[in-house]
């Protein structure tokens, strides 16, 4: 009977326990009463307790198949096996391919602005972008407002090299087997996870 009326049980309970704490004394109930009571009280405990999170086992802590990091590590270099067949094409490497994604997205941005959404440092970026430069990819200027600013422009060369470039995401998505909704999800997963290790690391 309990089991079939739960929600019937649990109200009235509920309200026998109000009672209960506003007189200070409790009322005449039953003996099936009472046992509803523990269990309301027991279900009550339950939800109130703070749910620990099961730690890993001690072997599994030092197995390199459970290293998350090594996972996305590897995923990373088995990325640069497919795309470098591509890029090759295109006279390209990975870092500069993805600074012409950027400035076929929006042309004519400053080396800072390149470096934050790449996560690259002025050093690192500045060789990348003379490459290019060298390529006639791009043309790097002097921000007319503010001369500490350089900016970076596609050169007709290298707006060109976008149509050449098109195929590029559909055989990136042929190769990792996912459908197109799968693979964005998983994009988002992986940009939160990197949004939560660049917070720790601030912390």
């Amino acid at each position: 009977m309990l089991m079939g009326h739960s929600s019937a049980v649990d109200i009235y309970i509920s309200r026998d326990l109000i009672v209960h704490d506003l007189n200070g004394k409790s009322t005449d109930v039953s003996a099936c009463d009472k046992i509803a009571r523990d269990i309301y009280h027991d279900r009550l405990m339950r939800f109130a307790m703070p749910r620990l999170k099961r730690a890993p086992k001690p072997d599994d802590a030092w197995r390199l198949g459970e290293f998350l990091c090594f996972a996305v590590y590897s995923a990373s270099h088995a990325f640069n096996r497919v795309y470098k067949p591509l890029l090759d094409e295109l006279g390209l490497t990975y870092p500069q391919y993805l600074v012409m994604v950027l400035l076929w997205e929006q042309d004519d941005q400053t080396v800072g602005s390149l470096g934050e959404k790449l996560f690259l440092e002025s050093s690192t970026l500045t060789p990348l972008l003379k490459r290019l430069e060298a390529l006639g990819q791009v043309k790097r200027t002097r921000d007319r407002v503010d001369e500490r600013q350089v900016r970076v422009r596609l050169t007709d060369k290298g707006r060109a090299m976008r149509e050449k470039a098109r195929e590029i995401p559909d055989c990136i998505l042929e190769a990792s087997g996912l459908e197109i909704d799968e693979l964005r999800r998983l994009q988002s997963e992986l940009v939160a996870l990197r949004t939560a290790l660049e917070r720790y690391h601030r912390d």
